[in-house]
């Protein structure tokens, strides 16, 4: 009698605790989830935990179960924080900033298909807001004498960037921001101004009516 794939690989999968399993289910869904949504069919899920369909409802029950579960673990702040965790505060500044955008702002795109999973109900906060402060000071270490805010200030105007950035009304426009250039524009605001003396030298040298603060020169993309 021929067997699918799926059977196949089912079958020679080894026995696991049903806690276990579970937990191995839910770390392939959440992947999905964040592609699809509720979208997601079940053999999709099985296909990406390497298992039967039958195994998956053996697990939980019926698919409702799982995607809210799945859904509870997107949100936990771990794994953001566990990426944050992997940056190296020798890289710039730029490169960090880059580096915390790309990762929040992930976060906030899979959270817009991932959160009608829950019916509106708020996920819960898994973290310590005052860790999250800790890990943000570590990446900046290297540069704390050059920062003008401290890292909870940072850290939330990071978010506030990424959330605008992930709204697909905001976001879909012909040449919509990169990572890269939104981290140069938070640079500006981010690095502590020039000393004094700068500052008066560029405002000597402006022509009148001008303003001596420098800015960022906007890029070929986003000339008007």
């Amino acid at each position: 009698m021929d067997t699918s794939p799926l059977e196949a690989i089912a079958r020679r999968a080894p026995a696991l605790p049903l806690a276990d399993r579970r937990e191995m289910i839910i770390d392939a869904v959440v992947p999905l989830l964040v592609e699809h949504g509720r979208d997601v069919t079940s053999r999709q899920i099985a296909e990406a935990a390497g298992i039967a369909e039958g195994t998956v409802f053996r697990a939980f029950g019926d698919k409702e179960s799982l995607l809210k579960a799945a859904a509870e673990r997107f949100f936990d702040g771990q794994t953001v924080w566990n990426g944050l965790r992997g940056i190296d505060p020798d890289d710039p500044v730029e490169v960090k900033l880059a580096a915390i955008l790309r990762l929040m702002r992930a976060r906030f795109t899979g959270a817009m298909k991932v959160m009608p999973i829950l019916g509106g109900e708020r996920p819960s906060s898994t973290g310590d807001p005052e860790e999250l402060e800790r890990i943000v000071a570590a990446i900046f270490a290297p540069d704390a004498e050059r920062l003008a805010w401290p890292p909870s200030r940072i850290i939330h105007l990071a978010r506030l960037v990424s959330f605008a950035s992930s709204i697909p009304d905001i976001a879909a426009v012909d040449t919509p921001f990169t990572v890269e250039e939104l981290a140069a524009l938070m640079t500006y605001g981010v690095l502590a101004a020039p000393s004094a003396a700068t500052p008066t030298s560029v405002s000597a040298a402006a022509p009148a009516g001008s303003s001596p603060t420098s800015a960022p020169v906007p890029t070929e993309r986003h000339r008007a």
